[in-house]
Order: C-alpha cells, then sequence, then structure tokens
C-alpha cells in the first residue's frame, strides 16, 4: 500500500501534468482543427442552457478556489484567519458552488444519454468525459462531512501540503497522504485523471477560454478605409462612365 500511494501521489501528478501540457500543445500544434468544444446547441437548447451555465459556474469556482485554497501557504493567511476558518468557508462555499456544478453536469450528461440525436453525434471521449466529471463532483461533495469530522483545519493543511510539495518540487508529499480517508484520495486521484485526459478531449477549449484574456492588453487595431479599386491618389469618380 505505501507503494502504491507513493506512486499515486509521488509520481502520478508529475505524469499527468506532463501528458496536460505537452500533450495540449502537440494537440494544438497538429491538430487545430480538432480545438474545439463540439457544442450540440443546434440540436436541443433549453436543457444546454441551464445545464452549461450551472455546470461552468460551479466548475470554474472550484477551480480557482482549489488553486488559490490548496497553493497559498498557510503563513500568507494566518495573520487573519486561521486554518479552522479558512476550511469552514471551503466548505460553505465549495459546497454550493459544488451542488450547482453537480446540478449542471447532471443535466448535461441526461441531455446526451436521453436525447437520440445528440447520443447519436457523440464521442465515446465526450459520454466517459461527463461520467468522470459527474464522479468528481459527487467525490468532492463527499469530502464535505469528512471535512466537518476535522474543524480545527488539520486535514486541509495536509493536502495543502501535499499540493506545495508536489509544484514545489519537494520530496515527502506522499507520505501525507498515508492515513488520508479513501474519499480525499479519490476524489484527488480522478482529478489528475482528468488533467491526464484533457488533452484527448473536448477539453481543451478550456485553453481559447483563457486565451480571450489577451485581449485586455491587446493593442488597439488601426482600420484606414479604402475604396475598392482606387489607389491612395487616384480620385473618387463622381458620376459618368469611367475613363
Amino acid at each position: 500500500m505505501a507503494y502504491i500511494n507513493q506512486f499515486i501521489f509521488g509520481y502520478y501528478p508529475y505524469i499527468a501534468l506532463t501528458v496536460f501540457l505537452l500533450g495540449s500543445l502537440l494537440r494544438f500544434d497538429r491538430d487545430q482543427y480538432t480545438w474545439k468544444s463540439d457544442s450540440s446547441q443546434l440540436l436541443r437548447k433549453g436543457q444546454l442552457r441551464w445545464g452549461s451555465n450551472l455546470f461552468h459556474l460551479g466548475i470554474l469556482f472550484l477551480f480557482f478556489g482549489h488553486s488559490v485554497g490548496m497553493l497559498t501557504p498557510h503563513f500568507v493567511y494566518e495573520p487573519f484567519m486561521t486554518a479552522g476558518a479558512k476550511q469552514v468557508l471551503a466548505m460553505v462555499s465549495g459546497g454550493l458552488f459544488g451542488v450547482l456544478g453537480f446540478i449542471g453536469i447532471s443535466l448535461l450528461l441526461h441531455r446526451r444519454l436521453t436525447d437520440a440525436r445528440i447520443r447519436a453525434t457523440s464521442k465515446t471521449s465526450d459520454i466517459v468525459l461527463l461520467w468522470l466529471l459527474w464522479a468528481q463532483f459527487a467525490l468532492g461533495l463527499a469530502t464535505i462531512p469528512l471535512s466537518a469530522q476535522h474543524l480545527d483545519g488539520s486535514e486541509m493543511l495536509k493536502l495543502a501540503e501535499w499540493a506545495q510539495r508536489v509544484v514545489t518540487f519537494r520530496s515527502g508529499a506522499a507520505e501525507l497522504l498515508l492515513e488520508t480517508s479513501p474519499v480525499f484520495k479519490s476524489h484527488m486521484f480522478l482529478g489528475m485523471s482528468i488533467f491526464l485526459i484533457f488533452p484527448f478531449t473536448r477539453l481543451v477549449h478550456v485553453w481559447s477560454g483563457f486565451g480571450t484574456l489577451a485581449y485586455v492588453v491587446r493593442p488597439y487595431q488601426v482600420v484606414r478605409s479604402r475604396r475598392v479599386g482606387l489607389t491612395p491618389r487616384e480620385p473618387a469618380s463622381r458620376g459618368g462612365r469611367p475613363a
């Protein structure tokens, strides 16, 4: 068990991140025509509108919340917030947006499985991805009752320390999780696995979403009007036949 724990939480994070980054780069370089979200909006709008909005609202908040919460060292927020208070904040906000995201992904999954036209145009990867995301939301919500048993924040600090050791290439990360609940471990393993399959699914369109932020700092384009068929010095004809 110690070896399996070491592989999953010591080596697997680097495998997943390497495939995530290099795979995304190679797909963008070699298969740009497949770089899209493959929306099925034209086939059925109603349920997609609710499902997509709730799912994106939930997953975006949870992604940034997990990133900030787990990668911010304890000493940064310790002067104005205890570990226990931070954990309660994470439980309340994460629970709220987790429920929203879970409802959204459930609607999207139901829509794709029950609508004959959408099912016929779906790839196997689309359905597998939705099931993985559904399971990930379910596991995330299942961790809330477990977190309520450690309101001092000790378990949260352990998970955050694991993430910080992984991203800073420090040893001893996997050992921190030897006694962690299997629910937390399953949630973390599935999250890393989603990063692993990311480049091979429609999830790559997430990069494009972040790429649009470049428009905020992009300089304005200077557009000069020019009449078709006229050189810059040629005056425009005012009626009559051209010479």
